[in-house]
């Protein structure tokens, strides 16, 4: 979405000097037959199983806020993405004139990097099915409907114009041999028709004749998915809104099987962000508000993706730069939309790590053997309830719905004593082999630090320059600080 637009095995326990298990969450779920139980939710029922092919990851890029891109600056992008694990860009293109320009730039630095890349041996170019930093890395659009205008026929033109210029683009992503296009929104639009979502789309995209390359529809309409029996001119659906909780409660799969069990076996893809924050006031945007990212949301909503990962064939990380709602995961290197109060000093690259993590082991069915001890650690750096008058915009709407916890995960080659510390505040932990969440209760000003003992000796301390919690902000900042180990 345009980020100036609102989008819609437990570790042992301690000995009697160590906190009990309630200071230890679950470590990562032993992979077994995908299910698609609801949890914590109503509603019950068995999902239809989506697609048989190896899944495929897309991150979420915001044309409009890379009007100071370079063509090398996409290569930086591609190629830091493409060694996460990330197979393709979800271009999100709007309305601004000069947004042709950077879309052109992408795709020749993704031709750059294709070209230069150095395939594994054996290995045949494919659109999805690749973990290997040197696959092929792909793009598609990604309509911003929120952005461009689509009450008449002409509007249309477009869209087929950007897509006749990239179908045969060796970087073009498809699908089942079509050209891959979604959207964000889109369900308001009638491209001069009176015949409802269905016929406007298809006059669009699907006009019956040769006039346009044959594509693979998957957008992201905010509709009931009821409706999607209705909608014939879609292959599948994207839900942007499965990526956060809506309201007051952990993450569940019950928005994905309610999607998945509409769309009678069309491509189901699905959302996964870590953060979700925007402070824009009034005067400005008039977005102010948070969706709650407690219990670990990025680990949490990967282990349903990887739980479930035959009823899940795409998955689309938001974003890779929406600077605005704080869910950015690539470099800062774009022209912030205003959000410099609150993004300027968060780099939330270290999240990388942990989500390529979770990327291999919903691509291959198998959690990655973990070499090296990793702690990553993530929180706000002020408490939800404290007020900061100078700030003019207000407290965020929903800020009840966190709590303030330095929200930790341990990826460890053995058992380990792990102890996370802030000022006074310290709790140490029994922690098992393999992937691990513990979490720390913040209420004064304090430092954060991580320390990974086993054997009597420091395998492993993490203090982050910067992650200082302070009871007195001088602003409404939400966003996440995160950090994590060498």
């Amino acid at each position: 979405m345009s980020s100036l637009l609102t989008a819609h095995a437990l570790g042992t326990s301690s000995s009697d000097q160590l906190p009990t298990l309630s200071t230890l969450v679950s470590a990562a779920p032993t992979l077994q037959t995908p299910v698609a139980a609801v949890q914590n939710t109503t509603g019950t029922g068995s999902a239809k199983t989506n697609s048989t092919q190896t899944p495929a990851v897309f991150a979420h890029v915001i044309v409009g806020n890379t009007y100071n891109y370079t063509v090398n600056t996409w290569s930086t992008d591609i190629a830091l993405a493409a060694s996460k694990g990330i197979d393709a860009f979800a271009l999100n293109v709007g309305g601004d004139s000069w947004e042709p320009a950077q879309v052109a730039n992408a795709y020749a630095a993704a031709g750059q990097y294709n070209a230069n890349r150095t395939a594994p041996a054996g290995s045949t170019s494919n659109s999805t099915n690749s973990t290997s930093s040197a696959a092929p890395f792909k793009l598609f659009l990604s309509f911003d409907m929120s952005s461009i205008p689509c009450s008449s026929a002409s509007d249309a033109q477009r869209l087929q114009t950007y897509i006749k210029m990239y179908a045969n683009n060796t970087s073009q992503m498809t699908y089942n041999g079509r050209t891959l296009v979604s959207t964000f929104a889109g369900e308001a639009c009638t491209f001069g028709t009176n015949g409802g979502l269905n016929q406007a789309w298809t006059n669009a995209l699907k006009p019956g004749d040769a006039s346009l390359p044959s594509v693979w529809f998957v957008p992201s309409f905010f509709v009931d998915p009821k409706t999607f029996q209705n909608l014939t001119v879609i292959d599948g659906a994207f839900n942007w809104n499965s990526a956060w909780p809506m309201g007051n409660y952990n993450i569940t799969f019950a928005p994905d099987l309610s999607y998945i069990n509409n769309l009678n076996n069309r491509t189901y893809m699905a959302s996964v962000s870590p953060w979700f924050f925007t402070h824009y006031g009034k005067d400005t945007y008039n977005k102010n508000f948070i969706y709650r990212a407690d219990d670990w949301l990025f680990a949490q909503r990967w282990e349903l993706l990887v739980q479930n990962r035959t009823l899940v064939p795409l998955a689309e990380v938001l974003t890779w730069n929406d600077y605005g709602e704080s869910h950015y995961l690539g470099p800062v290197d774009g022209v912030q939309p205003m959000s410099q109060a609150w993004v300027n000093g968060f780099d939330h690259q270290p999240w990388l790590d942990l989500m390529q993590y979770y990327i291999t082991a919903y691509k291959m069915g198998t959690y990655p053997t973990i070499t090296k001890d990793r702690v990553f650690m993530w929180g706000r750096l002020y408490p939800a309830n404290a007020t900061a008058p100078s700030d003019a915009v207000g407290k965020p709407d929903n800020w009840q719905w966190t709590q303030d916890y330095l929200w930790a995960v341990t990826l460890l080659t053995a058992p380990a004593n792990v102890t996370l510390s802030c000022g006074t505040s310290s709790q140490t932990t029994q922690v098992p082999a393999g992937l691990s969440k513990l979490k720390l209760k913040l209420s004064a000003n304090c430092a954060a630090k991580a320390t990974v003992m086993r054997n009597k000796a420091t395998a492993l301390s993490l203090s982050p320059k910067g992650f200082n919690f302070n009871t007195h902000p001088q602003s409404y900042n939400f966003n996440a600080f995160v950090a994590v180990s060498p």
